[in-house]
């Protein structure tokens, strides 16, 4: 039994100790090839690295072979400028010197010309007394009849140059305004705009009436009062009348009564309750009727006040044209004339857009929608062109960029074309017989015609008395002064006619 296993542990031990020689070796081996890999790495390192030194050195070499000639170049480009320069200072030298000598010249001609001018007065002053003893007349008579002389010529003359210039420049300015006009008004068609002064509020039936007019008129009263407006009721079936000059008021009043109709609890309390309710709905929609308005014509961004003030023009009218259709009309004219003349096409259209803003507040706070407006758009921080063009248009100032100048064209031409606006027959009547005044009480005028709706003034002068040259000056005294005295839309042309007529009878 104990060698059984002392023969066991001998093998054990034996088996042990050559494991450990063959583990050994191939350790060792292993290492052995392990280490021949590095070195040839390590090598291969080395040379790469070697190379790669090589390359940066050539690169340097090259980089300052090209550095070293660029520096020739431009210290050649320095040499030559500064020859350029050496050559031109000696030309300029030459150049002072020749004006030097000229200048000493000059000095003496301007000397000899004093000493000659001296001469031709004395010699003047003699002439002049000579000619005194000739002609029995004083200096100043001659002067003052010489003078009469020449000036009645020379009306005639200039006359004649003031009235071929002023034809010329009115053919090419004719030409170009014609142009961009045409333009303008081809690409842009606005309707013909038309407000009335009442409004019709149609009835389920005639017992209506009496429930809108209440016990002892105590509902239209409360309703005229709360309102702002004059509701008429008469003998026509089915309706009944809202009237104001005020279009937004009259808007509210009417959408109050067809709510009150269709609801069919007419009293004060009612009343104040629907007009407060109707009150914040036109309040929203006037802003949503300015927000899409910016949309369309992209206009982004703007201070919501201005917006809502845009949306309120739709509720205002000047001489029957509505104001926002007017706005719109005159804000897209002057967007395509502006960019026919090179101007900014979307400052012209936001000025155009914001010319008549301070329409939107006159009829609740008085004033000149001009002064308003301006302020308006100064307080919300507006492009200064936008405010040039809002005084502008009413000749408060002058237009100072072509966006100013598209603005104030394209509202005369919103304003003055055929059926646009309308007008109170009395201040109609008023205006054409003062222009006709005017013309009559120049001298020389026969016969003046107010024609084609005030447009146009004919005048009939005396032949005898105004010849052609002064016709032309005529007409355009006779404009001047009706700028300046006559308040009128659009533009007023002034036609001067002289004729000669020889009449004999055969007996």
């Amino acid at each position: 039994m104990l060698i059984e296993v002392g023969a066991s542990l001998l093998s054990a031990t034996f088996g042990a100790g050559i494991t450990y020689i063959w583990i050994k070796n191939s350790s060792s081996k292993k290492f052995n090839y392990i280490e021949l890999e590095a070195k040839a790495r390590a090598k291969a390192i080395e040379n790469e690295s070697e190379r790669m030194l090589q390359d940066a050195k050539a690169n340097i070499k090259e980089s300052e072979l090209s550095l070293e000639k660029e520096f020739q170049l431009r210290i050649q480009e320095v040499e030559k400028r500064n020859r350029d320069l050496i050559l031109e200072q000696k030309d300029l030298q030459r150049e002072q010197n020749r004006i030097k000598k000229l200048q000493y010249k000059l000095d003496d001609k301007s000397h000899i010309l004093d000493e000659l001018e001296k001469k031709k007065h004395i010699q003047i002053d003699k002439l002049i007394r000579k000619i005194e003893q000739t002609a029995s007349m004083t200096e100043d008579e001659a002067k003052r009849q010489i003078l009469e002389q020449v000036e009645t010529k020379s009306q005639s003359e200039i006359a004649s140059i003031v009235r071929k210039y002023e034809h010329k420049a009115k053919e090419e300015g004719e030409k170009k305004a014609n142009y961009i006009l045409a333009q303008a008004t081809t690409r842009y068609a606005g309707e013909f705009a038309g407000e009335r002064l009442i409004n019709l509020v149609t009835l389920p039936s005639d017992d209506h009436k009496g429930r809108i007019i209440g016990k002892e008129g105590r509902n239209i009263k409360a309703l005229e009062m709360l309102l702002g407006v004059d509701i008429v009721i008469d003998e026509t079936p089915g309706v009944i009348l809202v009237s104001s000059f005020n279009l937004y008021r009259r808007a509210i009043a009417t959408r109050v009564i067809e709510l009150l109709v269709e609801d069919g609890r007419i009293h004060p309390g009612r009343i104040e309750e629907i007009h407060e309710k109707v009150e914040k709905e036109f309040e929203q929609k006037i802003y949503e009727e300015g927000e899409n308005i910016l949309i369309d014509l992209g206009l982004f961004p703007m201070h919501e006040e201005l917006i809502k003030l845009l949306g309120r023009m739709k509720y205002r009218a000047s001489y029957g044209q509505n104001a926002l259709a007017h706005t719109l009309e005159v804000a897209r004219l002057a967007s395509v004339m502006a960019a026919e003349m090179g101007g900014d096409e979307k400052l012209a259209l936001r000025a155009g857009l914001l010319h008549d803003i301070g329409k939107a507040l006159t009829q609740d706070f008085g004033g000149s929608h001009v002064d308003i407006g301006a302020q308006l758009c100064r307080k919300y921080n507006e492009h200064p062109t936008v405010i040039n063009a809002i005084y502008a248009h009413h000749g408060h100032e002058e237009p100072d960029s072509v966006e100013s100048a598209a603005v104030c064209a394209a509202d005369t031409l919103s304003a003055a074309r055929p059926g646009a606006r309308r007008e109170v027959l009395e201040s109609f009547t008023k205006r054409v017989t003062e222009i006709e005044e005017i013309a009559t009480s120049k001298d020389g005028v026969q016969k003046a015609y107010a024609i084609n709706a005030g447009r146009e003034l004919r005048i009939t002068v005396d032949a005898g008395k105004i010849g052609d040259n002064e016709a032309a000056m005529l007409s355009k005294e006779i404009a001047k002064d009706i700028e300046e005295r006559v308040q009128y839309p659009g533009e007023i042309k002034v036609s001067v006619i002289r004729e000669s007529r020889s009449v004999n009878y055969a007996r």
